[in-house]
């Protein structure tokens, strides 16, 4: 994760006493040089600040009034990001006697002890304002506003991703924006509770603080980058240790054709941007054309655009871009992902993003055959999933930076001793073979050695899951029959759609023979393989009101399976 913002707080952080001092400055000014973006992140409202702060043009944005005011000071624009303060309350506190009393765009400020006063104002005005403190202040702002809403309208003013910001600060209204930043910092004098969830806490206090944090990050990234990766870890399945994390390190994903590697990856993807990272996969074969919340460029008719991609590539949106390239030739397929690729570098060396690339089909797009890199092609890629049958048919220049290794189905011991050829390096001892539901997981660089996990399986797995049992065809073995208590009928259900259609249609005698018997139950749980609304029906079988209890049944499994298949 690259670390290329910087948002501070101003009371109590950057300043000491409201004011700034001469070395906590020039410590700005070294980290304004190294090509990296500040922004300011205050309580204060805008013409307080002004008063006791000269250096604005340190700061691409400053974040104003607890989120409620952003100004860019190379154009000196203000842009409200909240709703004015209602005049009746502004009436009501002065009519309470509450001073001191500032009233600015959009925030009204006080101190302790008013809040009281404060409470009872917007109680007795029907108001669904909020109250922020902020170590003996009282702010009140609009429902939803604090530095964290006021941090990411900045950031997507500056194309900037959250994860890519190192945030500091001191107080309990700085709690919000730290833990939407990458990485969380407090000064040594930040209350308690905020150094308690803060990735690190600085020797130094105020402002010299801050000077420590920025040294650091110029001397050495990796010391800030590695706590707000670690913070983020991804975990894949039951093996609370078995985890991916964005420090530069790629991940391979190998395995026979057919067998859950897209699966695997699919999984992965949908983890990483409920995290907040940005993903792009490069999809040769359209493997991931239908994947959920997705944004898809390309299918079988209609080939992709490069331009396009790096277009939604350039907002920090966390919706996974899926890069579909099945409508070119096959031939055409690495020649566009050889033009497209360095083009998304230029992209993360300008944004830091996109966090993660994943490469399906990693032995046609990089080929170890290959006798010359394409111009503009890095040989290695940063946080990057390559996804492949054969490791050995993969450029062993990319293989080398790969930090974890999952080899998926009956022969992933060989996805191992493959990949160690492939690098020239020593294969370690594997486990005796693991279960079908299990994949091979090897962090190479905790030095620990290859181990069976299970994972989790993706949610556009589980849409299947539901399609298939609600409309699908289960086979004879795997269906429910409708038999009565006398053995007289024999009427199949091979869904679930059909079983509450047959359901609704047999007797009453047939109905609560089934019912009490824990027929419902027992097929729910054995051939559905849902144990929740197994165990849901079990409760229903005391019941003997065949019409309330074939509706409970109903509205059970539509609840589950049939409501989800008939939307749009």
């Amino acid at each position: 994760m690259y670390l290329i913002a910087f948002a501070t707080d101003y009371d109590g952080t950057l300043a000491h006493h409201g004011l700034v001092d001469a070395p906590t400055i020039a410590a700005l000014e070294r980290l304004r040089a190294s090509g990296r973006k500040l922004l300011m992140v205050t309580g204060r409202d805008l013409p307080d600040l002004k008063r006791v702060f000269e250096r604005f043009d340190l700061f691409e944005v400053v974040v104003a009034e607890n989120g409620a005011l952003l100004y860019f000071p190379a154009t000196q624009e203000e842009r409200p990001l909240a709703a004015p303060p209602p005049p009746e309350l502004v009436r009501a506190l002065a009519d309470r006697g509450v001073q001191p009393l500032s009233v600015g765009r959009g925030i009204v400020a006080t101190w302790e002890p008013n809040e009281s006063a404060v409470l009872d104002c917007i109680r007795d005005l029907g108001l669904e304002w909020q109250i922020i403190f902020n170590k003996g202040a009282v702010m009140v702002l609009p429902p939803g506003v604090n530095k964290a809403t006021g941090l990411t309208a900045a950031l997507q003013a500056l194309d900037l991703s959250p994860l890519n910001v190192i945030a500091i600060g001191d107080a309990e209204n700085d709690h919000a924006f730290l833990t939407a930043s990458g990485c969380a910092v407090a000064v040594a004098n930040a209350l308690d509770a905020v150094k308690a969830t803060a990735d690190l806490v600085t020797r130094a206090d105020h402002g010299a603080g801050v000077a420590e944090v920025i040294d650091v990050l110029l001397a050495d990234e990796s010391a800030l980058a590695r706590p707000a990766a670690e913070r983020r870890r991804i975990r894949l399945g039951d093996d609370e240790t078995a985890t991916l994390q964005a420090d530069g390190g790629a991940v391979l994903i190998a395995g026979t054709s057919g067998i859950g590697k897209s699966t695997l990856a699919t999984a992965i993807i949908e983890k990483l941007a409920a995290q907040g990272f940005q993903v792009c996969a490069l999809d040769p074969e359209g493997d991931y054309h239908d994947m959920p919340d997705a944004i898809v460029l390309g299918d079988a008719e209609h080939t992709p655009v490069a331009s396009e991609a790096l277009d939604i590539l350039r907002k920090p949106d966390t919706r996974p871009l899926v890069v579909n390239m099945l409508g070119l030739p096959v031939r055409d397929r690495p020649g566009f992902f050889a033009a497209l690729v360095p083009k998304i570098c230029e992209l993360r060396a300008r944004f830091a993003r996109p966090h993660w690339l994943v490469i399906d089909e990693a032995h046609h797009m990089l080929p170890a055959g290959a006798e010359a890199v394409p111009d503009g092609l890095p040989k290695v890629l940063s946080s990057a999933i390559y996804v492949t049958v054969h490791p050995d048919a993969v450029r062993p220049a990319a293989l080398v930076n790969v930090r974890t290794l999952i080899g998926v189905g009956p022969k992933a011991g060989d996805v191992v001793e493959s990949f160690c050829r492939a690098i020239d390096a020593r294969a370690p001892s594997l486990p005796p073979p693991g279960g079908e539901d299990q994949v091979l997981f090897w962090d190479r660089a905790s030095g620990a050695p290859p181990r069976w996990i299970k994972v989790d399986r993706p949610t556009q797995d589980h849409q299947r899951h539901t399609r298939k049992y609600a409309q699908g065809e289960l086979g004879e073995d795997k269906s429910f029959y409708f038999r009565g208590p006398d053995d007289a009928l024999r009427l199949r259900a091979q869904n679930l759609t059909i079983f509450l259609q047959m359901a609704d249609g047999v007797d009453d005698a047939t109905w609560l023979h089934h019912l009490r018997r824990g027929d419902y139950a027992l097929w729910f749980r054995e051939a559905i393989k849902d144990d929740d609304l197994a165990d849901e029906a079990e409760r229903l079988q005391g019941g003997d009101d065949p019409a309330e209890t074939r509706q409970r049944m109903r509205e059970m499994v539509e609840r589950r399976y049939t409501a989800p298949v008939k939307a749009p």
